[in-house]
């Protein structure tokens, strides 16, 4: 086992509230049910990528959202915790931090539950260039970023200075760390899912029996 707690930072996919943006295009029901793809497939992949401990930073209601029956049984042998913080630069920073309290002190892999086409091997990756680094970081291909490993808590406290959602995120969070003199280790530039533009990419990159790739088929997209 690597010696990294991964976390995925998730919003319950309740319709009305889970990826408003694609909800423009496919309804709400629509958006909550590839947001709740989006996050079964990511955790399968962190289901197979043998760190020594597995966190979700969870926000919203499992009982309303789509699929949350599915989505609840593969809360065993996860630590969870619920988000906190006024805006989403506070909710990653203090997921981070979170997940060391919750499930010991070592270095913490954070993810979002949106690029759904993320793998066990490539995540195996990160967490083991993270033994060897200060920080492992993640571009996405919207400016923002899609994986942000630490191997102190603190590290991340940059997160709070940080507007999330531009098109300058990922660039200005690589800057803020390279400023406190951390040594930064990129990874593989994924795409994430916000619109109904990403869908096209993201699901070529997804194996064609993956719940992406099949929901949002399903959804006429």
């Amino acid at each position: 086992m690597i010696a990294v707690t991964l976390v995925v930072i998730a919003k319950a996919p309740v319709a009305g509230e889970a990826k408003t943006r694609l909800a423009v295009t496919v309804g709400e029901r629509g958006a909550a049910d590839i947001a709740a793809a989006t996050l079964l497939d990511t955790l399968d992949a962190v289901d197979a990528t043998p760190v020594q401990a597995r966190v979700l930073a969870l926000t919203g209601d499992l009982d309303q959202a789509s699929s949350g029956t599915e989505i609840r049984s593969r809360l065993a042998g996860l630590f969870v915790v619920e988000q906190r913080g006024d805006d989403f630069s506070a909710r990653l920073a203090n997921a981070i931090a979170d997940a060391a309290a919750a499930a010991g002190a070592r270095p913490v892999l954070l993810i979002a539950s949106d690029t759904p086409q993320v793998t066990a091997d490539l995540l195996t990756e990160c967490a083991t260039a993270l033994l060897e680094t200060d920080v492992v970081f993640g571009i996405a291909r919207d400016g923002g970023w899609w994986l942000l490993g630490v191997t102190d808590p603190a590290m991340a406290e940059c997160l709070h200075t940080i507007p999330t959602s531009r098109s300058d995120t990922g660039a200005a969070t690589l800057e803020a760390l390279q400023d406190k003199g951390l040594a930064v280790t990129l990874v593989e530039e994924l795409s994430d899912v916000d619109t109904i533009d990403d869908v096209e990419s993201v699901r070529a990159a997804c194996a064609p029996d993956s719940r992406f790739v099949l929901t949002t088929r399903a959804a006429g997209i």
